[in-house]
Protein backbone atom coordinates (compact mmCIF):
# COMPACT_ATOMS: atom_id res chain seq x y z
CA UNK A 1 0.00 0.00 0.00
CA UNK A 2 2.57 2.28 0.77
CA UNK A 3 4.79 1.49 -2.49
CA UNK A 4 1.28 2.16 -4.14
CA UNK A 5 0.55 5.37 -2.44
CA UNK A 6 3.98 6.36 -3.21
CA UNK A 7 3.24 5.76 -6.97
CA UNK A 8 0.40 7.48 -6.95
CA UNK A 9 1.58 10.65 -5.03
CA UNK A 10 4.61 10.82 -8.00
CA UNK A 11 2.10 10.58 -10.61
CA UNK A 12 0.66 13.41 -9.13
CA UNK A 13 3.52 15.70 -9.17
CA UNK A 14 5.07 15.28 -12.69
CA UNK A 15 1.39 15.63 -13.96
CA UNK A 16 1.06 18.69 -11.36
CA UNK A 17 4.71 19.47 -13.39
CA UNK A 18 4.11 19.15 -16.53
CA UNK A 19 1.04 21.59 -16.39
CA UNK A 20 3.10 24.19 -14.77
CA UNK A 21 5.52 26.54 -16.97
CA UNK A 22 7.77 26.92 -13.85
CA UNK A 23 8.48 23.23 -13.59
CA UNK A 24 10.06 23.15 -17.57
CA UNK A 25 13.66 24.39 -17.50
CA UNK A 26 14.50 22.44 -20.21
CA UNK A 27 16.46 24.22 -23.04
CA UNK A 28 13.81 25.16 -25.48
CA UNK A 29 12.18 27.03 -23.24
CA UNK A 30 12.70 30.89 -23.95
CA UNK A 31 11.54 33.70 -21.24
CA UNK A 32 9.22 36.54 -22.43
CA UNK A 33 10.36 38.97 -25.47
CA UNK A 34 11.81 41.95 -24.05
CA UNK A 35 9.51 44.90 -25.85
CA UNK A 36 10.79 47.53 -23.31
CA UNK A 37 14.45 46.90 -24.44
CA UNK A 38 13.39 46.63 -27.70
CA UNK A 39 11.86 49.89 -27.18
CA UNK A 40 14.43 51.48 -25.21
CA UNK A 41 16.64 50.82 -28.06
CA UNK A 42 14.72 52.41 -30.75
CA UNK A 43 14.86 55.10 -28.77
CA UNK A 44 18.34 55.60 -27.59
CA UNK A 45 19.37 54.54 -30.56
CA UNK A 46 17.46 55.46 -33.60
CA UNK A 47 14.67 57.73 -33.06
CA UNK A 48 16.81 60.51 -31.14
CA UNK A 49 19.91 60.06 -33.02
CA UNK A 50 17.72 60.32 -36.39
CA UNK A 51 15.78 63.40 -34.97
CA UNK A 52 19.34 64.98 -33.16
CA UNK A 53 20.49 64.73 -36.61
CA UNK A 54 18.19 65.67 -38.78
CA UNK A 55 17.98 69.37 -36.10
CA UNK A 56 21.73 69.40 -36.64
CA UNK A 57 21.40 69.57 -40.66
CA UNK A 58 18.34 71.94 -40.86
CA UNK A 59 19.77 74.52 -38.72
CA UNK A 60 23.30 73.76 -40.61
CA UNK A 61 21.15 74.65 -43.64
CA UNK A 62 19.77 77.96 -42.35
CA UNK A 63 23.36 79.31 -41.39
CA UNK A 64 23.79 78.85 -44.73
CA UNK A 65 20.82 81.03 -46.16
CA UNK A 66 21.77 83.64 -43.91
CA UNK A 67 25.16 83.63 -45.19
CA UNK A 68 23.82 83.34 -48.85
CA UNK A 69 20.58 85.92 -47.96
CA UNK A 70 23.61 88.80 -46.83
CA UNK A 71 25.04 88.75 -49.96
CA UNK A 72 23.88 86.37 -52.66
CA UNK A 73 26.23 84.89 -55.45
CA UNK A 74 26.75 81.56 -57.03
CA UNK A 75 29.52 80.02 -54.38
CA UNK A 76 26.78 80.89 -51.73
CA UNK A 77 24.02 79.37 -53.72
CA UNK A 78 26.17 76.37 -54.58
CA UNK A 79 26.97 75.84 -50.94
CA UNK A 80 23.35 76.26 -50.14
CA UNK A 81 21.86 73.67 -52.32
CA UNK A 82 24.40 70.89 -51.19
CA UNK A 83 23.45 71.95 -47.35
CA UNK A 84 19.84 71.35 -48.84
CA UNK A 85 20.95 68.00 -49.88
CA UNK A 86 22.27 66.76 -46.81
CA UNK A 87 19.40 67.75 -44.75
CA UNK A 88 17.20 65.95 -46.89
CA UNK A 89 18.77 62.93 -46.87
CA UNK A 90 18.85 63.80 -42.95
CA UNK A 91 15.10 63.16 -43.23
CA UNK A 92 14.96 60.56 -44.94
CA UNK A 93 15.95 58.47 -41.54
CA UNK A 94 13.84 60.13 -39.20
CA UNK A 95 10.23 60.51 -41.37
CA UNK A 96 9.17 56.99 -40.45
CA UNK A 97 8.83 58.42 -36.64
CA UNK A 98 5.60 60.25 -38.07
CA UNK A 99 3.96 59.76 -33.90
CA UNK A 100 4.76 60.57 -30.61
CA UNK A 101 5.87 64.38 -30.89
CA UNK A 102 6.12 64.42 -34.89
CA UNK A 103 2.93 62.86 -34.99
CA UNK A 104 -0.78 64.84 -35.45
CA UNK A 105 -1.91 67.00 -32.42
CA UNK A 106 -5.21 69.02 -33.09
CA UNK A 107 -4.95 71.04 -36.18
CA UNK A 108 -1.61 70.27 -36.79
CA UNK A 109 -0.53 68.06 -39.46
CA UNK A 110 2.57 65.06 -38.54
CA UNK A 111 5.88 65.97 -39.91
CA UNK A 112 5.71 64.22 -42.66
CA UNK A 113 3.02 66.10 -44.12
CA UNK A 114 4.57 69.20 -42.73
CA UNK A 115 7.87 69.38 -44.34
CA UNK A 116 8.16 66.26 -46.47
CA UNK A 117 5.12 66.71 -48.56
CA UNK A 118 5.71 66.39 -52.61
CA UNK A 119 5.24 67.42 -55.39
CA UNK A 120 5.85 71.43 -54.21
CA UNK A 121 2.87 72.90 -55.56
CA UNK A 122 4.87 75.35 -57.51
CA UNK A 123 1.78 77.58 -58.75
CA UNK A 124 0.92 78.44 -55.57
CA UNK A 125 4.07 78.90 -54.11
CA UNK A 126 4.44 81.52 -56.97
CA UNK A 127 1.13 83.03 -56.23
CA UNK A 128 2.58 83.65 -52.09
CA UNK A 129 5.57 85.13 -53.43
CA UNK A 130 3.70 87.26 -55.93
CA UNK A 131 1.12 88.38 -52.68
CA UNK A 132 4.44 89.10 -50.33
CA UNK A 133 2.23 86.30 -47.96
CA UNK A 134 4.97 84.70 -45.85
CA UNK A 135 2.62 84.05 -43.12
CA UNK A 136 2.44 80.22 -43.74
CA UNK A 137 -0.84 80.51 -42.23
CA UNK A 138 -2.59 78.11 -44.56
CA UNK A 139 -3.32 74.07 -45.05
CA UNK A 140 -1.13 74.01 -48.26
CA UNK A 141 1.48 71.92 -46.99
CA UNK A 142 2.87 71.44 -50.36
CA UNK A 143 4.31 75.02 -49.94
CA UNK A 144 6.63 74.46 -47.45
CA UNK A 145 8.63 71.96 -46.33
CA UNK A 146 11.77 70.29 -47.71
CA UNK A 147 10.42 70.04 -51.40
CA UNK A 148 9.16 73.59 -51.53
CA UNK A 149 12.84 74.64 -50.52
CA UNK A 150 13.97 72.74 -53.19
CA UNK A 151 11.83 74.17 -56.17
CA UNK A 152 13.41 77.57 -54.79
CA UNK A 153 16.64 76.36 -54.67
CA UNK A 154 16.87 74.50 -57.85
CA UNK A 155 14.10 76.27 -60.01
CA UNK A 156 15.39 79.16 -61.99
CA UNK A 157 18.09 79.37 -58.96
CA UNK A 158 19.01 82.89 -60.17
CA UNK A 159 15.92 84.76 -59.42
CA UNK A 160 17.21 84.36 -55.52
CA UNK A 161 20.32 87.11 -56.51
CA UNK A 162 17.56 89.76 -57.39
CA UNK A 163 14.20 89.06 -56.17
CA UNK A 164 14.02 90.36 -52.30
CA UNK A 165 10.56 88.73 -52.57
CA UNK A 166 11.55 85.62 -53.46
CA UNK A 167 14.05 85.46 -50.71
CA UNK A 168 11.78 86.57 -48.33
CA UNK A 169 9.54 83.48 -48.74
CA UNK A 170 12.52 81.24 -48.78
CA UNK A 171 13.61 82.99 -45.89
CA UNK A 172 9.88 81.84 -44.36
CA UNK A 173 9.79 78.35 -45.17
CA UNK A 174 13.42 77.36 -43.64
CA UNK A 175 12.56 79.45 -40.46
CA UNK A 176 9.21 76.87 -40.23
CA UNK A 177 11.59 74.02 -41.12
CA UNK A 178 13.99 74.50 -38.66
CA UNK A 179 11.42 74.75 -36.30
CA UNK A 180 9.48 72.28 -36.27
CA UNK A 181 12.64 69.61 -36.45
CA UNK A 182 13.90 71.32 -33.39
CA UNK A 183 10.52 71.45 -31.24
CA UNK A 184 10.02 67.85 -32.26
CA UNK A 185 13.65 66.52 -30.91
CA UNK A 186 13.30 68.86 -28.09
CA UNK A 187 10.21 67.52 -27.33
CA UNK A 188 11.44 63.40 -27.59
CA UNK A 189 13.65 63.88 -24.66
CA UNK A 190 10.83 63.63 -22.15
CA UNK A 191 8.52 61.74 -24.53
CA UNK A 192 11.02 58.85 -25.12
CA UNK A 193 10.48 57.56 -21.22
CA UNK A 194 6.52 57.46 -21.83
CA UNK A 195 7.55 55.97 -25.12
CA UNK A 196 9.56 52.97 -23.54
CA UNK A 197 6.99 52.64 -21.18
CA UNK A 198 3.81 51.75 -23.48
CA UNK A 199 5.34 48.42 -24.60
CA UNK A 200 2.49 46.40 -25.04
CA UNK A 201 0.76 45.60 -28.77
CA UNK A 202 -2.63 47.02 -28.63
CA UNK A 203 -3.21 49.81 -30.34
CA UNK A 204 -1.97 53.11 -29.49
CA UNK A 205 0.78 51.04 -27.78
CA UNK A 206 4.35 52.51 -28.94
CA UNK A 207 5.16 49.26 -30.54
CA UNK A 208 2.27 49.37 -32.41
CA UNK A 209 2.91 53.04 -33.07
CA UNK A 210 6.54 52.50 -34.60
CA UNK A 211 5.28 49.36 -36.76
CA UNK A 212 2.59 51.07 -38.32
CA UNK A 213 4.75 53.92 -39.07
CA UNK A 214 7.70 51.65 -40.38
CA UNK A 215 5.23 50.30 -42.46
CA UNK A 216 3.68 52.98 -43.80
CA UNK A 217 7.14 54.78 -44.53
CA UNK A 218 8.00 51.16 -46.83
CA UNK A 219 4.35 51.88 -48.59
CA UNK A 220 5.02 55.60 -49.36
CA UNK A 221 7.79 54.30 -51.07
CA UNK A 222 6.44 52.27 -53.21
CA UNK A 223 3.10 53.87 -53.51
CA UNK A 224 4.11 57.75 -53.87
CA UNK A 225 8.18 57.71 -54.52
CA UNK A 226 8.28 54.95 -57.02
CA UNK A 227 4.42 53.53 -58.38
CA UNK A 228 2.74 57.51 -58.86
CA UNK A 229 5.04 58.97 -60.69
CA UNK A 230 5.62 55.36 -62.87
CA UNK A 231 1.81 55.90 -63.28
CA UNK A 232 1.14 52.29 -61.15
CA UNK A 233 -1.88 53.96 -58.54
CA UNK A 234 -5.25 53.02 -59.35
CA UNK A 235 -6.82 55.55 -61.40
CA UNK A 236 -3.55 56.48 -63.63
CA UNK A 237 -3.67 55.93 -67.16
CA UNK A 238 0.52 56.89 -67.64
CA UNK A 239 3.48 57.82 -66.02
CA UNK A 240 3.91 61.39 -64.33
CA UNK A 241 7.35 61.50 -63.41
CA UNK A 242 7.14 65.11 -62.72
CA UNK A 243 5.57 64.18 -59.10
CA UNK A 244 9.30 62.52 -57.74
CA UNK A 245 10.77 63.72 -55.03
CA UNK A 246 13.57 65.80 -55.63
CA UNK A 247 12.39 66.56 -59.39
CA UNK A 248 14.06 69.55 -59.69
CA UNK A 249 17.26 68.62 -58.38
CA UNK A 250 17.75 65.13 -59.74
CA UNK A 251 18.65 63.38 -56.45
CA UNK A 252 15.44 61.47 -56.38
CA UNK A 253 17.54 58.07 -56.98
CA UNK A 254 19.38 59.44 -54.21
CA UNK A 255 17.41 59.88 -51.40
CA UNK A 256 15.34 56.92 -52.45
CA UNK A 257 18.67 54.82 -51.38
CA UNK A 258 18.72 56.93 -48.41
CA UNK A 259 14.83 56.04 -47.60
CA UNK A 260 15.02 52.23 -48.14
CA UNK A 261 18.30 51.95 -46.23
CA UNK A 262 16.28 54.20 -43.10
CA UNK A 263 13.91 50.87 -43.18
CA UNK A 264 16.37 48.34 -43.51
CA UNK A 265 17.77 49.94 -40.04
CA UNK A 266 14.66 49.72 -38.49
CA UNK A 267 13.73 46.03 -39.23
CA UNK A 268 17.20 45.46 -38.27
CA UNK A 269 17.35 47.37 -35.39
CA UNK A 270 20.36 49.08 -36.96
CA UNK A 271 22.06 52.52 -36.06
CA UNK A 272 23.04 55.26 -38.26
CA UNK A 273 26.63 54.26 -37.47
CA UNK A 274 25.76 50.59 -38.21
CA UNK A 275 25.70 48.90 -35.16
CA UNK A 276 23.17 46.21 -34.57
CA UNK A 277 20.57 45.85 -31.94
CA UNK A 278 17.41 44.82 -31.03
CA UNK A 279 14.89 44.85 -33.34
CA UNK A 280 11.30 43.74 -35.42
CA UNK A 281 13.87 41.34 -36.78
CA UNK A 282 14.86 39.79 -33.54
CA UNK A 283 11.09 40.33 -31.79
CA UNK A 284 10.05 37.56 -35.17
CA UNK A 285 12.78 35.48 -34.00
CA UNK A 286 10.72 34.99 -30.83
CA UNK A 287 7.73 33.82 -32.22
CA UNK A 288 6.32 30.76 -33.47
CA UNK A 289 6.52 30.84 -37.45
CA UNK A 290 8.95 33.64 -37.09
CA UNK A 291 12.29 32.18 -37.79
CA UNK A 292 10.83 31.39 -41.40
CA UNK A 293 9.14 34.64 -42.41
CA UNK A 294 12.36 36.28 -41.58
CA UNK A 295 14.19 34.12 -43.80
CA UNK A 296 11.38 34.84 -46.66
CA UNK A 297 11.50 38.57 -45.92
CA UNK A 298 15.68 38.57 -46.12
CA UNK A 299 15.52 36.37 -49.64
CA UNK A 300 12.39 39.37 -50.99
CA UNK A 301 14.25 42.21 -49.03
CA UNK A 302 17.32 40.85 -51.15
CA UNK A 303 15.43 41.32 -54.68
CA UNK A 304 14.28 44.55 -53.73
CA UNK A 305 17.98 45.91 -53.31
CA UNK A 306 19.00 44.00 -56.40
CA UNK A 307 16.45 45.82 -58.23
CA UNK A 308 16.87 49.36 -56.85
CA UNK A 309 20.74 49.14 -57.41
CA UNK A 310 20.06 47.97 -60.83
CA UNK A 311 18.26 51.66 -61.55
CA UNK A 312 20.65 53.59 -63.30
CA UNK A 313 22.16 56.63 -61.45
CA UNK A 314 23.92 58.72 -64.42
CA UNK A 315 20.05 59.42 -65.77
CA UNK A 316 17.55 61.47 -63.27
CA UNK A 317 15.12 59.28 -62.25
CA UNK A 318 11.99 61.25 -63.62
CA UNK A 319 13.93 60.89 -67.05
CA UNK A 320 14.00 57.19 -66.95
CA UNK A 321 10.09 57.23 -66.26
CA UNK A 322 9.73 59.14 -68.85
CA UNK A 323 11.96 56.96 -71.02
CA UNK A 324 10.05 53.65 -69.92
CA UNK A 325 13.04 52.23 -68.55
CA UNK A 326 11.88 48.73 -67.58
CA UNK A 327 14.47 48.99 -64.60
CA UNK A 328 11.86 51.19 -62.74
CA UNK A 329 9.13 48.58 -63.31
CA UNK A 330 11.40 45.63 -62.07
CA UNK A 331 11.85 47.94 -58.79
CA UNK A 332 8.17 48.57 -58.44
CA UNK A 333 7.39 44.86 -58.84
CA UNK A 334 9.48 43.85 -56.08
CA UNK A 335 8.75 46.47 -53.31
CA UNK A 336 4.69 45.01 -54.16
CA UNK A 337 5.78 42.06 -53.62
CA UNK A 338 7.55 42.62 -50.75
CA UNK A 339 4.76 44.73 -48.54
CA UNK A 340 2.50 41.25 -47.43
CA UNK A 341 5.93 40.33 -45.73
CA UNK A 342 6.23 43.75 -44.02
CA UNK A 343 2.48 44.25 -43.79
CA UNK A 344 -0.16 41.44 -43.42
CA UNK A 345 2.51 38.90 -42.23
CA UNK A 346 4.66 40.46 -39.97
CA UNK A 347 1.15 41.96 -38.31
CA UNK A 348 -0.37 38.21 -38.51
CA UNK A 349 2.70 37.08 -36.34
CA UNK A 350 3.49 39.96 -34.03
CA UNK A 351 -0.30 40.10 -33.76
CA UNK A 352 0.01 44.16 -33.96
CA UNK A 353 -3.39 45.80 -35.59
CA UNK A 354 -2.43 47.46 -38.78
CA UNK A 355 -3.86 51.37 -38.21
CA UNK A 356 -3.68 52.85 -41.46
CA UNK A 357 -4.60 52.44 -45.19
CA UNK A 358 -2.34 52.97 -47.75
CA UNK A 359 -5.32 53.08 -50.58
CA UNK A 360 -4.19 49.98 -52.77
CA UNK A 361 -5.79 47.29 -51.07
CA UNK A 362 -2.47 45.44 -49.78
Amino acid sequence: MKKLSLFYLLTTLITLCLLAPACDNGPDDKPDFDRQAMLQHYADNLIRPAFSNLRSQTTALKNTWTTFNAAPDSAGLADLQQRWKSACAAWQYANAYNFGPAGESGLRKGLVEEIGTFPANTVKIEEFIAANDVSLNNFNRDTRGFLAIEYLLFKNADLLFNDAGRRGYLNAIIDHLESRVTEVDDAWAAYSIEFVKADGTDVGSSTALLYNEFVRSFESIKNFKVGLPAGKRPGQTMPEPQLVEGYHSGFSLFFLKQHLEAIEDIYYGRTLTGSDGTGFKEYLDFVVGGPELVASTEAQWQKVITALYAVPVDIPLSELIAQGHPSVDALHTELQKHTRFFKSDMSSLLGIAITFSSGDGD
